[in-house]
């Protein structure tokens, strides 16, 4: 069975049908939010970057929000493959003991561990992140508006059912309650078109780094918000993916001519706008935005082999509570099956066949 599916945008398709994809034709890489369903992207993360982008020359911009922006920022490092390798391993064994007499992790003692993954991970070693020779760096973030300004006890829930409600009617209603506010490396330019929603770009510096990437993997009343963010407008900053789950951003807009496609490891077909869309089927679908895009997700029937017979995601915290060992295990395994995607991917590099594209 074929682990691996290619889907293309029909700009894209078109690109390919003219021209095959090599490394220089790349100008754009979203990595999605999604917790622990990204784990299934790391062998793609490394071949894609430690062997096959590095052929080229040109810059590339690298999107991501929540556990996407942690891959990107990784991407960046020096020797990408043993980062993504750590990356991986450091995700699959994170634990949160439940303190006696505990129901849950409270967000806070959450924050503060990530915090100190962070920091164990990255620290000394943001400039290179920052000053990449070629990978210009994007973090999505959720900025607060109105009653989500600040974290609040009463006030945070109330102003989520609102955010919920508002977009429920509009998605760009979201955006009375919540901002995009993106962190961009190097004074890089947007690399996509931003008319579609509330956007604000800040510089990322070394000053607000952390902040700006802890910020955008806290994901409301699991971790607490980052407040006043250096460089950035006061208040309260939460997960990228709020506002962008998917990244469905309109590349078009902003396509560069020497390299137009937006290639795009995800692990489904579909390209949800916000998180709070997850149940809203009809915002599922593919749009003009995605015209030049090659993505590449796992085949659902492959994904029912795995073990639990689906991706890793955060409902295998509950599922295994305090066994870690028995988490781990099935994570593991899911990350080393993966591996047949890149390797599949790879084969379709050196004889691409079209009969293998779908449409997005």
């Amino acid at each position: 069975m074929r682990a691996l599916h290619i889907y293309a945008g029909p700009r894209a398709r078109a690109h390919l049908q003219a021209h095959g994809l090599q490394p220089a034709h790349v100008g754009v890489i979203p990595a999605a939010a999604g917790g622990p369903k990204g784990l299934i992207l790391g062998p793609l993360d490394r071949f894609i970057f430690g062997d096959w982008l590095p052929q080229s020359s040109q810059n590339v911009a690298l999107v991501g929000a929540s556990i996407g922006a942690w891959r990107m920022a990784t991407a960046c490092l020096n020797q990408p493959v043993a980062a993504f390798e750590r990356l991986e391993r450091d995700y699959i064994h994170q634990h949160y003991e439940l303190p006696e007499g505990q129901k849950r992790v409270s967000a806070q003692q959450v924050s503060d561990q990530f915090g100190q993954n962070l920091q164990a991970f990255y620290g000394g070693r943001i400039a290179e992140v920052l000053s990449h020779p070629r990978y210009r760096l994007h973090i999505m973030t959720s900025h607060g508006q109105r009653l989500l300004h600040r974290e609040h006890p009463w006030w945070t829930p109330v102003g989520y059912v609102a955010a919920f409600l508002s977009n429920l009617v509009q998605r760009r209603a979201l955006g009375a309650w919540l901002e995009r506010v993106v962190f961009s490396a190097q004074g890089a330019a947007l690399p996509f078109g931003a008319g579609d929603y509330q956007t604000l770009q800040c510089a990322l510096v070394e000053g607000n780094f952390m902040d700006a990437l802890q910020a955008s993997c806290s994901i409301p009343f699991v971790l607490k918000a980052v407040h006043d963010i250096a460089g950035a407008p006061r208040g309260a900053y939460w997960d990228g993916g709020i506002t962008d789950y998917h990244l469905h951003l309109n590349y078009p807009e902003a396509a560069q001519a020497q390299a137009p496609i937006v290639l795009y490891p995800h692990f489904q077909k579909a390209v949800v706008p916000g998180w709070l869309d997850k149940s809203l089927k009809q915002r599922h679908g593919a749009t003009d935005k995605l015209s030049t895009m090659v993505l590449l997700a796992p085949n659902p029937a492959w994904v029912q082999t795995l073990p639990n017979g689906k991706l890793p995601d955060r409902t295998d915290f509950a599922r295994y509570g305090n066994d870690l060992a028995s988490r781990v295990a099935a994570w593991t395994g899911a990350t080393r099956a993966a591996r047949q995607m890149a390797d599949e991917f790879a084969d379709w590099l050196e004889r691409p066949d079209m009969a293998q594209v779908l449409p997005i």
